[in-house]
């Protein structure tokens, strides 16, 4: 596998699946991200915002590490999200992810703590620097409150050889032909959101890690494949019935938005580590509302 192709096609972002107690449904989880390969997506996100990554303990995120990697067994990579309150926690996480046999990471700012360029730089160089592993840069300033701009980015790929590509999720499609004309064909981009993801396949995006992929894979890969291959027209229809679920990403309950539809759709249970809880009353009876559209509408593939 080059490693140009891991950031190609559908990822995944992978959901964390928990018992009702609150521990970590491994079995799941390993059945799950196969079930996400056999449909065609090309890789795994583990770790990141909507796998609850702040919730879990070091040792939590080894353990999913270790059950991706024997449940793949190589047919796919894994590509975990690498952040932490401490720059040496994220680094000391770097390093276990290439010792279990992850094949790249996805680099983000550090939990809580937003600032300047110049400490976002250090952390985030630092943990580049921690592994020969190919990184993805992590922009999402909406959650992390860091905007990593086109120039800095453009700043890490100088320094760094194994800076390969770049998850953009600003909101701003802008941003993909700012980079294009800063790095050339240097970085691979990636769609970060996914109501977004038709347009940024037609600003250059040649992936996308995904979040509703977790309950409907095969039309999150045929959704892709169709802007990739025939642009927004031949997208079109498919969008059009997948972005009212889509667009459940893009909230800050997206996480218990997400599982709601997996478990609807029998992909998944609804479990979420505290702070988080299901969400309830109107808000559940309106997530409802779309599920059981869509469901209703769901399109022959």
């Amino acid at each position: 596998m080059s490693t140009a192709s891991i950031w190609r096609g559908v990822i995944p972002a992978i959901t964390t699946p928990f018992h009702a107690d609150g521990s970590i449904d491994h079995d799941f989880l390993a059945r799950h991200a196969q079930q996400l390969i056999d449909a065609g997506c090309t890789g795994i996100v583990p770790l990141g915002s909507l796998g609850e990554a702040a919730t879990l303990s070091f040792e939590d995120k080894l353990a999913i590490l270790r059950t991706l990697t024997a449940a793949l067994k190589g047919r796919a990579p894994v590509i975990p999200g690498i952040a932490a309150l401490s720059t040496d926690e994220a680094v000391r996480l770097a390093q276990e992810a290439q010792k279990i046999g992850c094949a790249g990471l996805m680099v983000l700012p550090p939990y809580v703590y937003s600032t300047d360029w110049r400490e976002m730089k250090a952390h985030v160089a630092a943990v580049i620097g921690a592994t020969a592993l190919p990184c993805m840069i992590y922009n999402n300033p909406v959650a992390y409150k860091t905007d990593f701009s086109p120039e800095q980015i453009a700043e890490l790929a100088g320094e760094f050889a194994n800076v390969q590509a770049v998850k953009e999720s600003s909101a701003d499609v802008r941003r993909f032909a700012a980079l294009r004309a800063l790095l050339g064909e240097r970085l691979e981009l990636l769609v970060g959101m996914d109501d977004a993801i038709v347009e940024g396949v037609a600003m250059g995006a040649t992936g996308w890690i995904a979040g509703l992929v977790n309950a409907y894979p095969k039309e999150s890969v045929r959704l892709f494949e169709l802007a990739r291959d025939g642009g927004a027209p031949a997208a079109a229809a498919l969008y059009a019935w997948f972005l009212p679920l889509l667009r459940l990403d893009t909230v800050p309950k997206f996480v218990q938005l997400i599982k709601l539809v997996q478990a609807q759709v029998g992909m998944g249970a609804e479990h979420v580590r505290a702070p988080r809880l299901v969400v309830t009353g109107a808000e559940r009876e309106a997530a409802l509302a779309v599920i059981e559209r869509a469901q209703a509408q769901r399109p022959e593939l």
